[in-house]
C-alpha cells in the first residue's frame, strides 16, 4: 500500500515506516502531523484524486529537524574584479509515515 502527498510544493511516494525529508514545517519532534493533500491511494486498487483522494490522510511522526547537502553559490563578473562566494544548506523535517487512512 503506498500513497502521493503533497507537501511543501513538492509530491512524495509514501508507503507506512517510511521516513522522508520534507520542506520544514516548525513542528516539535515527537509530535504528529497529518498530510490531508493525498493525490492518489494505492490498497490494491488504486484511487486517483481530482485534485485530492476524499476522506484520505496520512498520519506522520516528527523525528526532527535536518540541514540538507550544502550548495555553494558563486556570482562572478569578467573584468570588473566582482566575485562572491556564498554557501546555503536547505533546512528540513524528517518524518517517519505511520499510517495511510483511505
Amino acid at each position: 500500500m503506498y500513497a502521493i502527498i503533497a507537501t511543501g510544493g513538492k509530491q512524495y511516494k509514501v508507503a507506512e515506516g517510511d521516513i522522508i525529508n520534507v520542506e520544514k514545517l516548525g513542528v516539535e519532534a515527537g509530535q504528529t502531523v497529518t498530510f490531508d493533500e493525498v493525490l492518489v491511494v494505492n490498497n490494491g486498487s488504486v484511487q486517483v484524486g481530482n485534485p485530492t483522494v476524499s476522506g484520505a490522510s496520512v498520519s506522520a511522526t516528527v523525528i526532527g529537524d535536518v540541514k540538507g547537502k550544502k550548495v555553494i553559490v558563486y556570482k562572478y563578473k569578467r573584468k570588473t574584479g566582482y566575485h562572491n562566494k556564498n554557501g546555503h544548506r536547505q533546512s528540513y523535517t524528517k518524518v517517519k509515515i505511520e499510517k495511510i487512512n483511505a
